[in-house]
Parts: structure tokens; C-alpha cells; sequence
């Protein structure tokens, strides 16, 4: 069969596709439509090239991060653990290497996850999914366990003739090698995972002698779950079916976003080559199906967009492998954009924008937040100071007339050594002033705080009947350094119950 008759049987079958599948839309009904469809196993290829190498490094990079960071030291003093990162529940306290972070200070939390957000929205709209295809988590074990299942149960072909041959004594310790060698990655995974939140070393010595609290096996071994299961059994299903970015990701993305794309203006129409045949009336695609056969999530990105692409670009290597061979100009399928493919369709010059409304308006948002979070910590004080009001009763009314409120101060010191702190009260000129342990004091009333923590103090505030306003008086009390004069204060309110 010519060159010519395989073009013309090609561009033919989109014809008879789409009467065969309005037959069949018309004779499917409520009754027989199937619901749910058994997974379809994916091998993918093992291929090499640029985007591949970019993917071992990320892959080596990320997980070297999450492995090592736990065992990183950093000296805060006597006073505080010398872990570099912690997540320190039982003392309330999130260390990052200089910064910690106390639970009164969530709001840290919060831009921190509000600049991930942005920045995922911003790279997005640049560049696709980006973040799916090289650093999501998800994205990286699954490699990682693929990788494995190279190494022991062989390349793509390998892997097809083993799941379809019969059980004999080498495919059972090929898959049983596979699946320990996955249970020890998971395990490890989990491991890494609760060194975050206590003293790495004690904790990984507990784990050994089985001495460790209750929770850190119970955790290792969810997480040993959840990393074997999505990793190694259910892989492309939790980015089509689990994930919600593949659908949240089309409103930040635009025709001029830079996607992995199939350049349809070059590759089509397509047909098989034979050597020696000419390019005349024909695209450079061959229809060797390399790029469905190394895609990791078992697709054909020649369809155009789809939602389970998460822009890995290792078809982008398994084409460019492909057009050396024959004679063709490498990128067949490239990191592109919609925009210029329809450039070139009309003969136009393609470019790349970049600066964008939708992108000015993440850069802009992800500046805002950034200088917010940099302000907030260049001028963080080391003292606070948090005021809580009994409110039942509101106020007790003494046999003199006079009226007593109580609060609860919280005074915090940050520092890594001990401070002598100043209390003083102002709002109310003529009122006593008794603290819990201290019988009644003249203010201001010296008051000590150890390091890195917190001292509750009961204050009661009693004001006679001839200095008593009608309702409610607004007070402030104020924390000041005895040494650098550095203060805090809080405001709160006396309420007398006068008329």
C-alpha cells in the first residue's frame, strides 16, 4: 500500500469514527451504561533525555530534603531543642532552622500556606502543570516506585510479558521482591516523616528499642499505607480521580500558558514511514505511539489537553529519540502554547508571553504577601503579651460597693535567656491591684519569665464605687523590658455593672 493510500485511509477514518460513535451513543441508555471500569495496568518506558535527567534531580533532590532535613542541628541555646526543623506539638512551638514560630502567631502559618497557593496559581498560568510533573509528592514516589519495578521486573516489554505469563517460580520472586523493596520505601517514608515532630535521634532510637510512644508506630504505619497504596498500586489514579487540581487548574491557565503540546500544525496528518519514502502531503508524526508508551499516566498526548496530563515531558524525550531516525527535525512535541500553534497555522511569527494580565496579577498578589510576611518577621518582638478577661461572672461586687474584675495575663518571652519584665496598668487611676501569689502590688510590679516561655499570671483589678464609670471603661496593660525597654501591650476592658 502507497504513501498515498495510508494518507487517504487516515483521513477517512475521522468520518467513520464519528458515525460509530453516534450509533453507539444512541443505543446507549440509562440501563446499560457501565459506571465503573476496572483498572487498566500502565508500564510505562523507561526513557532517557532532557526531561528525564530533569526528573532524576528533582527526584533526588526532594527526596534528599525530606529524608535528611530531621537530622540537621541548629544551636538555639540551652533553652530550646537544637533541631533545625520541628514541629514541636507538645510545646507549642514550630522551629525553621532561626524563625519560631509560637501558636499565637498562626498567622505565619497562614501567609506561608497563601504564598504556596499563589505561587502554585502563578506558575501554572506560565507553565502548566509544572509542579505535578516534577515535585508533587505523589509525583515522586510513584517515580520512584516505577524505578524499582524497572530494575527488578525489567523494561516495559518485560513488565507486559510478566503480568501476562503464568505464575512460575521467577515471576513470584520478581513480584515479591518488588513489593518488600516498596514496603521499605513506604516504612522509611513514614519514619521520615514523625522525625518532624520530636527529637529525630531519641525518637529513631526508641523506634528501635520499641520503647517509642504509641502514636509514632501508629503514624509510620498510616503513612507506610498510604505511600505503598498510592505510590505502588493506584499511581495515575490519584491525579485523575483523587486530585483536585486537574480540575481547578484550567481557570489559571490560558492559551499562551506553556504546556507540553503536540505540534499538530507539523505533525499532522500522520502515517507510518518507511524508509525512502517522501514527506510530500504528510506530517512528521509516524505513529510509532513512543510517546503513549513512556506516559506515566497511560495517555496519548497527540489528542490535544487533557486532564490527566501532568506535563512530565518525557514524551517530548521519547519523540525526540524517535525524529534523528528518520530525518526530522527534533520538539515534534515541545513545551509549547496553544497561541502559537495557531501563529504558525496562519504563518505568523510564534512568541512566548509571559507578562500576562492573569500573571501580573499573581506576581503582584505573591510581592504583596511576601513584603507582609518580611515585615511582620523583621519586626517580630520577642515579647508578648495576651490578656483574658473572666466573663463569668463579668464582675463581682464586693460589701463596699467596689467592683472587681479578674483577668488572666499570658506573659511571653521569646528570648533564649530569662528577662525581668515591667507590668503596668493604665485606664483606671484609682484601683487596686492584687496578683495571684504576690497579695496586692504597686504598680508597675516587676515580674519574671524563663526562656522560651510563657507565664500565666491571675490579676484582680478592684476599683471603689467613686471611681466607677457607667458600663464599661477601656483599660490597657502594658509589658516593658526592665533592661532594653522594649514593651508590649494589650488592651481589654473593666466593666463596672453601674448604670
Amino acid at each position: 500500500m502507497g504513501t498515498h493510500t495510508v494518507i487517504t485511509m487516515r483521513n477517512a477514518m475521522p468520518a467513520a469514527a464519528e458515525v460509530e460513535r453516534s450509533d453507539a451513543q444512541a443505543s446507549n441508555s440509562a440501563a446499560n451504561r457501565e459506571f465503573y471500569k476496572s483498572r487498566v495496568p500502565i508500564h510505562p518506558k523507561l526513557v532517557h533525555g532532557t526531561y528525564r535527567r530533569i526528573k532524576w534531580i528533582v527526584m533526588a533532590v526532594t527526596l534528599a530534603i525530606y529524608y535528611v532535613v530531621p537530622w540537621i542541628r541548629w544551636d538555639r541555646g540551652p533553652h530550646a531543642p537544637d533541631q533545625a526543623v520541628l514541629v514541636d506539638l507538645a510545646h507549642e512551638r514550630f522551629y525553621f532552622f532561626f524563625v519560631e514560630i509560637w501558636p499565637q502567631e498562626v498567622y505565619y502559618i497562614t501567609g506561608l500556606l497563601i504564598l504556596a497557593a499563589v505561587a502554585l496559581f502563578l506558575v501554572t498560568s506560565l507553565f502548566g502543570r509544572l509542579w505535578c510533573g516534577y515535585a508533587c509528592p505523589q509525583t515522586v514516589w510513584t517515580d520512584l516506585f516505577i524505578y524499582v519495578e524497572n530494575l527488578i521486573e525489567g523494561d516495559r516489554n518485560a513488565r507486559i510479558r510478566l503480568a501476562a505469563g503464568p505464575w512460575t517460580a521467577s515471576k513470584i520472586t520478581k513480584r515479591v521482591s518488588k513489593h518488600a523493596t516498596w514496603l521499605v520505601i513506604a516504612v522509611l517514608t513514614g519514619g521520615a516523616w514523625v522525625f518532624y515532630f520530636t527529637d529525630a535521634p531519641a525518637l529513631a532510637h526508641d523506634l528501635i528499642a520499641g520503647s517509642a510512644p504509641l502514636v509514632a508506630y501508629g503514624t509510620i504505619a498510616v503513612l507506610t499505607f498510604t505511600t505503598y497504596t498510592l505510590g505502588g498500586m493506584m499511581r495515575e489514579q490519584v491525579c485523575t480521580y483523587m486530585c483536585p487540581w486537574p480540575r481547578i487548574q484550567g481557570a489559571m491557565m490560558d492559551k499562551e500558558s506553556l504546556q507540553v503540546t503536540y505540534r499538530i500544525d507539523r505533525g499532522e496528518p500522520r502515517a507510518h514511514y518507511r524508509k525512502g519514502e517522501t514527506w510530500d502531503g504528510r506530517g512528521d508524526c509516524i505513529d510509532c505511539r513512543q510517546c503513549v508508551a513512556v506516559c506515566p499516566m497511560g495517555i496519548d498526548i497527540r489528542d490535544g489537553a487533557q486532564l490527566e496530563c501532568i506535563n512530565c515531558g518525557l514524551c517530548i524525550d521519547a519523540c525526540d529519540d524517535v525524529m534523528p531516525r528518520i530525518g526530522r527535525p527534533l520538539r515534534l512535541i515541545a513545551y509549547d502554547t496553544d497561541a502559537n500553534v495557531l501563529r504558525r497555522q496562519r504563518h505568523e511569527k510564534e512568541r512566548f508571553r509571559f507578562v500576562r494580565p492573569r500573571t501580573i496579577g499573581y506576581a503582584a498578589v505573591l510581592g504583596i504577601v511576601c513584603l507582609i510576611m518580611l515585615g511582620g518577621l523583621v519586626t517580630r518582638s520577642s515579647i508578648g503579651l495576651d490578656v483574658i478577661r473572666d466573663r463569668n461572672p463579668n464582675f463581682v461586687q464586693l460589701a463596699d460597693g467596689s467592683v472587681r474584675n479578674a483577668y488572666t495575663l499570658k506573659l511571653m518571652n521569646r528570648a533564649d535567656k530569662p528577662r525581668d519584665f515591667y507590668l503596668t496598668l493604665d485606664g483606671v487611676d484609682d484601683r487596686r491591684v492584687n496578683i495571684i501569689g504576690l497579695g496586692f502590688v504597686t504598680l508597675p510590679v516587676k515580674l519574671s519569665v524563663e526562656a522560651d516561655k510563657v507565664r500565666a499570671v491571675r490579676v484582680l483589678v478592684t476599683v471603689p464605687r467613686t471611681g466607677l464609670h457607667a458600663g464599661s471603661q477601656d483599660i490597657e496593660f502594658t509589658l516593658r523590658d526592665a533592661k532594653t525597654g522594649e514593651d508590649r501591650k494589650a488592651d481589654a476592658v473593666f466593666i463596672s455593672g453601674a448604670n
